[in-house]
């Protein structure tokens, strides 16, 4: 009987290279970048099914309720969502959910996997899992290599023992050892030799090897991981680490603090799709480009161009490109990117000049996620604000109060339970409700379907930590936002 595989999705990182897009308040596995779904989405479905468990997410805790509402979108319940109370890159965050697993079920296989790469075969990628189960069984620490398409400088790649199968065929062989990201000629003479693959930073391997492994190389990390996932607290389905011994883990991935150092080390070639959408000229190859090398998504218009991205976010653009070779022009209601393809690993620096300048749109994006949905500012006055939102089927916000400012709510679409001091009554479409400055109130959808308001604000200071917070299903602190 093959044994059962246990999906760990990363949900970290911030995708600064897919800015204006992916930002860090709503990182790029959460964008639909190249289909319906989300990359998240994608990952999770492409890890269910035969031989899979449900899987284990693990994220920030800005992030918990997005993962929930993207994993319902798809159907799919996970089996824990653990919540890093900061980043410290993959170690960390694989050591504390292999110990959280191996608790559970000692031994269990475990398939780490990044939550924003693009694997079109699925079926093919479940092959490669299932022929690596078998030696991951066998005590050895599995790593997937991908069949190189370009020279590319911008992954590590694998040394293997010999070159793959022609048709690249799942079968494992001896890791010969890593390759940091080569510089073009280096890259070139990997590609041409056939001995290597990139490193996709995919893994599989059994709680119990992987948990030696710390105890070998990084014994002080695995000590305080287990501080950290001892002192664990449950909070509202989330399991969220110790923060204090979480803080005093090293900010490392598990590529320097294991993988580099093991000797039991096995590669198994994947010969399919993939991309970890790295940058827009990934985006742009992945997006499959017409004819002519375009690509457009949204509304946006090409004419005599060759070789560009064109993609427009919101319904009331129009993004038009005209004679434009080898260009990136991304359009968000706040921020638009224009660069040269060349240039697209640069948009990482651009961020990191934004941020040091203290423009807002650096990091955070006009539609602001929250536990019940979401929200975005249509105007902002001096002394007024008019926001959208939209606030999913029994979802609630949290009871509170303001010092500062009034609110008038428009129902457009569904109905809204709305509580006022000592009132509660519905409110249906197209009527009208006033929240004078100092009534505690709180708004909810009891319906199946989402509840659209508009929202205008008055007041001295209309910021989102001017709240007064009495009850909330959230369990979140004062002033926090929603």
């Amino acid at each position: 009987m093959a044994p059962l595989i246990h999906p760990l999705l990363l949900c970290g990182g911030s995708g600064t290279r897919l800015w204006p897009l992916s930002r860090k308040s709503y990182p790029k596995q959460f964008a639909k970048l190249t289909g319906e779904e989300s990359l998240f989405q994608a990952s999770a479905l492409r890890l269910t099914g035969d031989g899979f468990a449900a899987p284990t997410v693990i994220a920030g805790s800005d992030f918990r309720f997005i993962v929930l509402e993207q994993l319902a979108g798809v159907e799919i319940a996970p089996a824990a969502t653990l919540i890093e109370p900061q980043g410290r890159n993959t170690a960390p965050a694989i050591l504390a959910a292999a110990l959280v697993l191996e608790a559970q079920n000692p031994g269990a296989l475990m398939l780490v996997a990044p939550s924003d790469h693009v694997i079109p075969d699925v079926e093919r990628f479940a092959s490669a899992v299932h022929a690596a189960a078998e030696v991951a069984q066998m005590g050895q620490i599995v790593t997937f290599g991908i069949r190189p398409t370009r020279a590319e400088t911008g992954y590590g790649w694998l040394a293997l023992s010999q070159k793959p199968d022609p048709d690249f065929a799942p079968v494992p062989q001896p890791l010969k050892g890593f390759v940091e990201k080569p510089d073009a000629a280096s890259a070139a003479k990997l590609l041409a030799g056939g001995e290597h693959l990139w490193n996709a930073g995919i893994f599989l391997f059994s709680t119990t090897v992987l948990i030696e492994a710390f105890q070998t190389f990084e014994p002080e990390m695995l000590a305080q991981a287990r501080l950290s996932v001892e002192g664990a607290e449950k909070d509202l389905g989330f399991t969220r680490f110790e923060p204090k011994a979480w803080a005093e883990l090293a900010d490392i991935s598990i590529d320097y603090a294991v993988m580099e150092k093991a000797t039991n080390l096995t590669a198994v070639p994947y010969g399919g799709e993939w991309s970890d959408l790295g940058d827009w000229g990934a985006v742009w190859r992945d997006s499959e480009p017409d004819a002519q090398g375009v690509v457009t998504r949204g509304p946006a218009t090409a004419l005599d161009c060759e070789g560009t991205l064109l993609r427009a976010e919101a319904p009331s653009q129009q993004l038009v490109g005209i004679g434009l070779t080898d260009i990136i022009a991304v359009a968000m209601p706040d921020a638009v990117l224009v660069a040269h393809k060349d240039r697209a690993q640069d948009v990482k620096k651009v961020v990191a000049t934004l941020k040091g300048k203290g423009v807002l749109q650096a990091e955070t994006l006009p539609r602001d996620y929250r536990p019940w949905g979401w929200y975005e500012s249509l105007v902002v006055g001096g002394r007024f604000q008019v926001k959208r939102i939209h606030v999913l089927p029994g979802a609630a916000l949290s009871l509170q109060s303001h010092h500062h400012r009034s609110e008038h709510w428009i129902v457009v679409e569904g109905t809204a339970k709305v509580t006022i001091d000592d009132e509660v009554k519905l409110v249906a479409e197209n009527e009208s409700v006033y929240i004078p400055l100092g009534a505690v109130h709180r708004m909810e959808n009891p319906g199946r379907m989402p509840m659209v308001l508009i929202e205008v604000q008055t007041g001295s200071y209309l910021g989102e930590d001017d709240i007064t917070r009495y009850e909330d299903v959230y369990a979140r602190g004062q002033g926090a936002k929603g």
